[in-house]
């Protein structure tokens, strides 16, 4: 033994007899303190081992941090692989390496005769298993975030790893409370390489000034409905493991979309690797919670008031803001182009807060007061004297700045203007009405009644009172805002659809698994769906037309619309909507 050892709840020998099992834990990255954990968690006595003594320090003193009654088997933390003689299994988390884990694998066998379960994300486990020199008593296990109490995880053994290994591998997923699931090899690295390079343009996006971190998290979290926000997440996975994991992908594949961004190698070179050093892109406490991008107590601009409400409009989005204003007290007129949609539209209004009440999501009195509120109309008068007008009409730019001239003259001079585009400029919109100052954009997300996002865009003329008024209202609506830049796509769209475009492109490649790549999405990084499936729920010819309108105005290689979605589009295929699409019946092609 070369240093000292911290024992930490018990002496450095564990009681005799003790019948505990003896985990043994052999590298203490992001991925071995998440074992420890789990580990502490399940009672187990724990030999963890790291060759790096400020690795060793800063675990000790993280363990150090929980309550005492957390930490009560043994743990013992040294740089002695000798330790790990009386093991009963022995988890491998070292870096992905080939050659270090051949040494780690091959030392481990020499101490100890226990199964190992290596934790690699890129390398081949059965060549792993052969080079340990015991194949028999090596097996995987996978995953794509680090293991949390929960998480899932896939046991991956090979056609050389024993029944008694397998069996070893099995139950310690259950003893630690994890979740077997199914992934895949082949998957996990295409679901690995779609979530790397989003999660590397997220950097970018923040590097470039384009919005806060807070609010990038916040868009992606909310308006796609994911566990975490990019940034966080690479917190989590640790910079220095994403950045590893970036340049092998760019360096196999010369895709530059893998190159990682310059602030992610900024943080890593200055030793700032995410949750396990206290600090990455965000700065953590001693009991995990994070800093803030506004310092508390920043004092916001007052902004207009807002009581009436006039809704632009008669399609879905519209039909959804008018039914969530009208829901939050607001008078709303809804203003179409005829009579018969403007009563279409307040019908359907009627049928969705019935649904409501169904589903228990309002009270029967609550639809009762919505309703008198709502009224329509099909003369942009109607709308003169309101508060707010909202703009909801086809996502076309010369449409929408003829209806913003006209808004300019006939709304009153203290009114909100705004535009719920989702990729066109707002700024456009705001020098058609002639009056910069009072047009903003808002962004609901569809469905408007249950989606709890809106991304609030200044355009450049917009004054600090309009904005603000906005942002209140939507926050009254029970909304959450953030600050998007008035440039395409915003945040949700901008960084999601090169996403939705890489998984497409994968399909150029022979014998992708459509349905195994949204799987490995899903089990593997907690996503509600995966890239195909949500294509097909968004829309395929509104996808298409999306990444179109991205690549136009943004000129970059990441946004360059799919050349299959286009050959799908063309040959009618639209998704969900007409059963036709990457997931849904008629067309499962790709496989």
């Amino acid at each position: 033994m070369t240093t000292d050892q911290y024992a930490l709840g018990s002496d450095l020998q564990p009681p005799t007899g003790d019948p505990r099992p003896v985990t043994g834990i052999v590298g203490l990255g992001t991925v071995g303190e998440a074992f420890l954990r789990l580990a502490i968690r399940a009672g187990h006595r724990i030999v963890a081992v790291d060759t790096d003594l400020d690795v060793l320090v800063r675990v000790g003193n993280h363990l150090k941090t929980l309550a005492e009654d957390a930490v009560e088997p043994p743990v013992v933390l040294t740089d002695d692989m000798a330790e790990l003689a009386d093991a009963t299994v022995v988890i491998e988390a070292v870096s992905d390496d080939l050659a270090v884990k051949t040494d780690v694998l091959r030392r481990i066998g020499e101490v100890s005769g226990a199964p190992v379960l290596t934790t690699t994300s890129a390398l081949s486990i059965p060549q792993l298993a052969i080079v340990s020199g015991r194949p028999e008593s090596v097996s995987g296990l996978r995953f794509l975030v680090p293991p949390c109490p929960g998480g899932a995880v896939e046991p991956a053994p090979t056609t050389l790893t024993s029944p008694s290994t397998v069996d070893v591998a099995d139950a310690l997923i259950a003893e630690l409370g994890l979740t077997r699931v199914e992934i895949g090899a082949g998957p996990a690295e295409d679901a690995t390489a779609l979530v790397m390079a989003y999660l590397n343009q997220s950097v970018a996006f923040l590097d470039a000034g384009h919005s806060t971190r807070d609010d990038i998290d916040t868009a992606m979290r909310l308006g796609c409905g994911l566990p975490t926000g990019p940034l966080q997440l690479l917190d989590t996975l640790g910079l220095d493991t994403a950045h590893a994991t970036l340049t092998a992908l760019h360096e196999r594949t010369g895709d530059a979309s893998f190159a990682p961004a310059p602030l992610l190698t900024r943080l890593v070179e200055s030793g700032r690797l995410g949750r396990k050093t206290a600090a990455g892109l965000y700065t953590y406490d001693g009991e995990g919670g994070t800093s803030r991008d506004t310092p508390v107590g920043h004092t916001a601009p007052v902004g207009r008031p807002v009581h009436t409400v006039a809704v632009l409009g008669s399609g879905v989005m519209a039909r959804g803001i008018a039914e969530v204003t009208a829901t939050a007290g607001h008078p709303t007129v809804l203003v179409a182009r005829s009579p018969e949609k403007a009563e279409i539209a307040l019908a359907a209004i009627s049928d969705s807060l019935t649904r409501a009440v169904r589903r228990g999501r309002m009270t029967p009195g609550q639809k009762a007061a919505a309703l008198p509120l709502l009224s329509s109309a099909t003369d942009l008068e109607a709308a003169a004297d309101c508060d707010l007008i909202v703009e909801a009409v086809a996502e076309d730019l010369d449409v929408k700045r003829q209806l913003f001239t006209r808004l300019g003259a006939s709304a009153k001079p203290e009114a909100i203007l705004a535009t719920t585009t989702s990729s066109l400029s707002v700024t456009a919109c705001a020098e058609a009405a002639g009056r910069p100052a009072d047009v903003v954009g808002m962004h609901f997300f569809n469905p408007a009644p249950v989606m709890r996002l809106v991304e609030l865009v200044r355009a450049d003329g917009t004054c600090d009172e309009a904005l603000a008024g906005a942002r209140a209202f939507a926050t009254g609506l029970g909304k959450t805002t953030v600050a998007c830049p008035d440039r395409a796509g915003f945040i949700v769209n901008c960084l999601l659809f090169p996403y939705l475009v890489a998984a497409v492109d994968l399909l150029q490649r022979p014998g992708t698994d459509i349905e195994a790549i949204d799987t490995a999405v899903q089990n593997g990084y907690g996503y509600p769906m995966g890239p195909f499936a949500l294509l097909d729920t968004i829309g395929l010819d509104v996808s298409l037309a999306i990444q179109h309108r991205l690549y136009d105005q943004l000129d970059r290689p990441e946004q360059k619309p799919a050349a299959l979605l286009e050959n799908f589009v063309a040959d009618g295929a639209l998704g969900r909507k007409n059963q036709r699409g990457f997931r849904t019946a008629g067309q499962r092609s790709g496989r």
